[in-house]
């Protein structure tokens, strides 16, 4: 049989006289699981980008080749979407949404008609002119210090090669092919891609670029492919063939594994397993102490789609809604009945679930386009400027649509409105007299609406917030902690900064006492307090916030039933005591030995 080039290149290397030696590299563990495979090298470069002014004669023509691409590429995400849509697995939905975006990017976004203005009016042709637009709308978001909307630029990478790629003739490069157990190779990985890979064929992936909050991660975790981001020197040496191990935890990669390095591996494969079928076990049972205190968990979701992923993984509610998904990548502002539909969907879906919506968190240096020209100074420090709350009181017609729609929804399931970046009862008093407005003005329209009216909570993410709980509990109906944004500013570190990555460090005291001293508050005043951080996900502070006597967590789904699983294993007692104990200690390392040690049952 004939076997094209591309097939003699990825075929194993015949056995060489010395076997090469082992090679151990490391980078970001951002999807668990061990696998034993082979190498499958992937590149994927682009072609070379002609640059060249076109004639003024030109332009029709060249923005017609534009409008080819643009349907084309459209056409093979639809395409996409319909595989997707038809496969099922538990990756479905997030996958679904991705690509959901990626076509909204390509249907009269600001992307099309930025490229369609540097057709029309600096001539340039159109692959010079959607490259040119990806550097721009990329230096924009890389200007934006939230993870979730800076990850963005990828989208827009993703979205942008894909059209220069047809408008240069050059067909996509096959992720489908592979052969069966490969362990993918290549320089970077798009979340688009990410979703062409077959789980029944491709036991894992590295790339040398990637970070643990990127889409790429986030998609690696859905598709349950272990996958390890950011290896130096990853492709150096590699060769298509060669026996290779990644273990998606711990962030290792391991080529050409001796015998005894492929026995502990295979060791490591078997608990594995045993683990992924104790967990799947767990996500019907309830989350309940071995005393009887329950313990409601709930996901954090980004998307309407991701309810499904939140009902798989067993999640009593949504415990955190962002709806800034409302707001970006278009031109105008969602209106009040949009908001409505959306926010439908989601607690429809949820089948009588609580949901609760956080109003708009954005600030004057993430504004959506639909904002864009109105006066607001983002400041010298936008993360200490207006934001959040300040923002939606500030603008009060966006706050009251977001209201509307929220009580709208409200009369077909329950939900709850969290305010973001609190710092003083005023602003809560502030929200709730609108919620009072806006409720009779439906009432006087007689569109239906939440009676009683929805819970009103705070969300705790500043050091004051968290000294005031006090005061704040008495006009709050519950508090939701945001620990990854309390962590930053009590320390005053930027968490996406790299170079101060070793600072942020959620086992401070000072971040651990703020938590307590809220959860306090909350107790005594005898209203709900949620955790709702990166923090609530991570086993290791567990029995710290059931001991804090926190009631309720929300977290990824993804991260449910280790939650549920530590959960069951705890008596509130004996946490409470521990916790006690615990928060005498000053050192933040000696903390997280700690925590860990109770985590692994050696304490």
């Amino acid at each position: 049989m004939k076997m094209d080039k591309a097939s003699r290149a990825q075929e194993p290397r015949p056995a060489a006289a010395q076997a090469p030696r082992p090679k151990r590299l490391t980078g970001l563990g951002v999807s668990p699981g061990t696998v034993i495979g082979t190498v499958f090298l992937l590149d994927k470069g682009l072609p070379p980008i002609p640059e060249h002014a076109i004639r003024r004669e030109d332009v029709d023509s060249e923005l017609a080749r534009l409008t080819s691409a643009v349907d084309k590429a459209v056409g093979q995400l639809d395409a996409l979407r319909g595989k997707v849509a038809q496969g099922g697995g538990s990756g479905q939905q997030e996958a679904l949404a991705l690509l959901d975006v990626h076509i909204q990017m390509l249907q009269g976004s600001r992307l099309v008609r930025r490229v369609e203005g540097l057709i029309r009016e600096a001539r340039l042709n159109a692959e010079a002119a959607v490259e040119t637009a990806i550097g721009e709308m990329s230096a924009y978001f890389r200007t934006i210090s939230d993870p979730y909307l800076s990850a963005r630029i990828h989208d827009i990478a993703d979205v942008g090669q894909r059209l220069i790629r047809i408008l240069a003739g050059r067909t996509s490069h096959s992720l489908q092919e592979m052969p069966t157990g490969s362990i993918l190779f290549t320089e970077d990985l798009t979340p688009a891609e990410t979703v062409l890979l077959d789980p029944e064929r491709v036991a894992g992936f590295a790339t040398v670029a990637g970070g643990a909050d990127s889409h790429t991660a986030i998609m690696a975790r859905s598709l349950g492919i272990p996958a390890v981001l950011g290896v130096k020197g990853l492709i150096d040496g590699a060769k298509p063939g060669d026996r290779v191990v990644i273990d998606g935890a711990e962030g290792l990669v391991c080529l050409n594994p001796d015998r005894e390095m492929l026995a502990e591996f295979k060791s490591h494969i078997t608990l594995e397993q045993a683990e992924a079928e104790e967990l799947q076990s767990l996500v019907m049972l309830p989350s309940i102490t071995r005393d009887g205190v329950e313990i409601a968990l709930k996901a954090n979701i980004e998307l309407p789609r991701e309810t499904g992923l939140a009902k798989a993984a067993g999640a009593e509610g949504v415990g955190l809604l962002r709806s800034e998904f409302l707001f970006m990548n278009r031109d105008s502002l969602p209106s009040e009945d949009e908001q409505y539909e959306s926010f439908r969907e989601i607690v429809g879906s949820m089948g009588g679930r609580p949901v609760t919506i956080r109003t708009l968190d954005i600030g004057a240096d993430k504004l959506p386009l639909g904002l864009t020209g109105r006066e607001i100074d983002a400041g010298y420090n936008p993360a200490l400027g207006m934001r959040a709350i300040r923002f939606s009181l500030r603008f009060r017609s966006l706050l009251e649509d977001q209201i509307a729609a929220i009580l709208r929804v409200g009369a077909h399931g329950p939900v709850r409105i969290l305010l973001p970046m609190i710092t003083s009862a005023q602003e809560i008093m502030a929200v709730r007299r609108i919620v009072r407005e806006v409720a009779s003005k439906l009432l006087r329209q007689r569109v239906p609406f939440a009676d009683p009216l929805p819970p009103l909570g705070a969300m705790i993410e500043v050091p004051g917030a968290a000294l005031g709980a006090d005061h704040l509990a008495q006009v709050s109906d519950f508090f939701s902690v945001g620990t990854n944004d309390l962590t930053m500013y009590t320390l005053a570190i930027d968490r996406a900064n790299e170079q101060l990555a070793d600072l942020y460090d959620p086992f401070n005291p000072a971040v651990l006492r703020l938590i307590q001293f809220t959860a306090q508050a909350a107790m005594r005043t005898g209203i709900p307090i949620n955790i709702c951080g990166e923090m609530a996900g991570d086993e290791v502070f567990t029995e710290l916030f059931v001991g804090f006597g926190v009631r309720e967590l929300s977290m990824s789904a993804q991260r449910l039933p280790r939650i549920k699983r530590r959960v069951r294993l705890l008596e509130t007692a004996e946490a409470a005591h521990f916790v006690d104990r615990l928060m005498d200690e000053r050192d933040p390392a000696i903390i997280g030995k700690l925590l860990r040690q109770r985590l692994e049952g050696r304490a």
